[in-house]
């Protein structure tokens, strides 16, 4: 009788999809993921726009999972090191990535070795965008992207534009608007935006690509003057602030990005449950809110959204860097 039973079980269990299968494996007595608690590295420091992202989002994926994510902060040579350790981690579910523009497209065409494959991770799902605002100095005689490119061309290598860093989305957001618009522009990088700040506050530089949160403060008290957002659509935050695609430059879009990802080779049971609560925790409107005060736009994809949206970041990113003749050895 016992053995009768028990063949009848396992006739039904072969029948079943590979993925009704695990779920009828889990049936019969296995634990369902997760059963222990998630590590989800983050490539830059405690306290900046990537790591509040990541433990807002982790804080909500965690309470549906019941299980916490435990947040592992691994920053330097721009995110590189981060991104190499969650390459390297166990592909088991439980070790995760928050995956950047710069750690999975960009640093790829502007260091000649890295010490792990950008195309190492399964793509779990995108959380978000933050759009940079180009910020002026009062001194420079332009209020519009148009009167910027006016002026710019009629003093050529006059205009000098800051970046949080070389290599950076904001030094290439730059870049390609030197592209797109046929200026001559100096970049002059600084250490990220407690630096730059104070040299275009101070007039020492005409321009800076800064993100949102961190430039709106001094455009609200009048010390600098936002020409332009460079997402494809203007900002939420700063709606009366046109794009540069908007004003004369159609398909000028860069900005950083972030997403959640996880080592190849991870069990399709864990990315199918991770792709799903993340789907639903960027949806979440109280998520929403929270991410907005970071400066954060949520930007819903699924993973094959995700996967093409690289894709074409890296074709964009490569020409750009290219032109540019940049490099960071």
């Amino acid at each position: 009788m016992r053995r009768t039973f028990l063949k009848q079980m396992a006739t039904l269990g072969a029948g079943l999809s590979p993925l009704a299968s695990i779920e009828w494996a889990h049936a019969q007595g296995s634990s369902a993921y997760p059963t222990k608690p998630i590590r989800l590295i983050v490539p830059f420091p405690p306290g900046g726009g990537t790591d509040a992202i990541a433990r807002a989002v982790g804080e909500k994926m965690g309470a549906e999972l019941g299980q916490s994510f435990v947040i592992d902060n691994k920053p330097g040579a721009g995110g590189m090191i981060g991104a190499d350790a969650g390459a390297r981690a166990p592909a088991d579910g439980y070790n995760l990535l928050i995956g950047t523009n710069s750690t999975l497209v960009t640093n790829k065409y502007l260091y000649a070795k890295m010490p792990y494959d950008p195309a190492g991770f399964e793509l779990i799902g995108l959380i978000g965008i933050t759009p940079l605002l180009v910020l002026a100095n009062p001194s420079v005689p332009a209020k519009t992207v148009p009167e910027l490119v006016a002026y710019a061309k009629a003093n050529p290598g006059k205009l000098t534009y800051a970046s949080f860093g070389n290599g950076t989305t904001s030094h290439l957001a730059g870049e390609l608007f030197k592209q797109m618009a046929g200026v001559d522009m100096l970049h002059v990088p600084f250490k990220g935006a407690q630096e730059a700040l104070p040299a275009i506050i101070g007039g020492q530089v005409s321009l800076y690509f800064d993100t949102i949160v961190s430039g709106l403060p001094h455009v609200k008290s009048g010390k600098l003057n936002a020409l332009a957002v460079t997402s494809a659509h203007r900002s939420a935050i700063l709606p009366a602030v046109p794009t540069v695609a908007e004003q004369g430059y159609p398909g000028y879009e860069i900005y950083p990005w972030y997403g959640m990802v996880a080592p190849k080779g991870t069990p399709k049971e864990a990315l199918d449950k991770l792709r799903t609560v993340l789907g639903r925790t960027v949806r979440d409107p109280q998520l929403v809110e929270k991410l907005v005060a970071t400066g954060a736009e949520v930007t819903p994809m699924s993973a094959a959204e995700f996967a093409e949206m690289v894709r074409l970041d890296h074709a964009k990113t490569e020409k750009l860097v290219k032109t540019a003749a940049i490099s960071l050895q």
